[in-house]
């Protein structure tokens, strides 16, 4: 990934100082396209997957998860179940053969998925 230095370097040249993008890709020793997408974008794009990841060992099993998830959300917070506790329901009660790692992460994302999320309106002034 390019820093952020270059990416403002490139963008002055060819917006400010009406260096054409061919130039610049060339000057600043990158590819042509890099150059087009630095002045597509005001700040870098991060990086997105293109797909979800593939968990085989995961995916059967996630009806099962988000019923646990379910039942617990009429539960007492202390009674609730810890994405270790299912993760050992999984594997005495199902068999399951993956790693603790991949539950976790799954627990989490899909936690933070029900969470509500307010986004505060503001009105600037005038």
């Amino acid at each position: 990934m390019k820093v952020v230095d270059l990416y403002a370097r490139v963008r002055r040249a060819c917006h400010a100082e009406g260096m054409s993008q061919r130039e610049a890709a060339r000057i600043f020793g990158i590819d042509p396209k890099t150059v087009a997408k630095m002045l597509r974008f005001s700040v870098p794009p991060g990086y997105r997957r293109s797909k979800p990841p593939v968990r085989p060992k995961l995916d059967p099993l996630l009806p099962v998860i988000d019923r646990i998830l379910e039942e617990d959300q009429g539960r007492p917070r202390k009674q609730r179940h810890t994405a270790r506790r299912i993760f050992e329901r999984l594997k005495t009660e199902h068999g399951f053969a993956g790693g603790e790692t991949i539950v976790k992460d799954y627990v989490r994302e899909r936690r933070l998925r029900g969470q509500e999320m307010f986004v505060p309106l503001v009105h600037p002034p005038g």
